[in-house]
C-alpha cells in the first residue's frame, strides 16, 4: 500500500514538473496539486491486487505499436472506401479479465484496434462500437485480452 502511494505521488510530481517545464518557483502549489491528485487516485482506483510482470512489458509494447500502426492503416483504407462500404454496429463481448488494472488497461487500449471504441463495461460484458462488423473484432479482442493477461500474470 505504501509502495503504491509513493509511486503515485512520484508520478504526479513528475507530471507537475513536466507541465511547469521544470520551474520550481510555484512548488507550493505543485505540492497541493500532487497530494490532491494522489488522494483522488487512491479513492477512484485503490491499490492494485494485480501487479505488472515487468518481463512482459517489451512484448506488450511491441504488440501495442504494431497494432496501432496496423489499425491506423486499416481505418485510413476504410475512410477511402467511403461510408457505403462500412457496416457499423455495437458488439457485445464476454470479458475474462479480472476487475482493476487489467480491465482498465483493456478499455483504454481497445481503441487501438481498427475502428473500435469501448462503449460500456457491465459485469463481464464489454460493448464495443465498431466501424465495420465484418472485421475480426472478436479475434482481436481475444488476442488483446491474452496479452493483458500475460502482462498482469492472471489466468484467463
Amino acid at each position: 500500500m505504501i509502495h503504491s502511494l509513493l509511486l503515485r505521488c512520484l508520478l504526479f510530481a513528475v507530471l507537475w514538473w513536466v507541465l511547469t517545464e521544470g520551474r520550481i518557483d510555484d512548488w507550493w502549489l505543485g505540492a497541493v496539486a500532487v497530494l490532491t491528485a494522489t488522494y483522488v487516485s487512491v479513492i477512484l482506483m485503490p491499490a492494485a491486487v494485480h501487479r505488472l510482470r515487468w518481463g512482459e512489458i517489451p512484448s506488450f509494447v511491441l504488440f501495442f505499436l504494431r497494432s496501432s500502426v496496423r489499425g491506423g492503416f486499416q481505418v485510413a483504407i476504410m475512410a477511402l472506401r467511403g461510408r457505403a462500404a462500412l457496416q457499423p454496429g455495437v458488439l457485445e463481448l464476454r470479458l475474462n479479465l479480472p476487475a482493476g488494472g487489467p480491465r482498465v488497461l483493456m478499455i483504454n487500449v481497445i481503441g487501438l484496434m481498427p475502428g473500435t471504441l469501448c462503449v460500456e463495461l457491465a459485469e463481464n460484458r464489454l460493448r464495443v462500437h465498431v466501424l465495420d462488423e465484418r472485421l475480426p473484432i472478436e479475434t482481436e479482442v481475444s488476442e488483446l485480452e491474452a496479452r493483458i493477461s500475460a502482462l498482469f500474470g492472471v489466468g484467463r
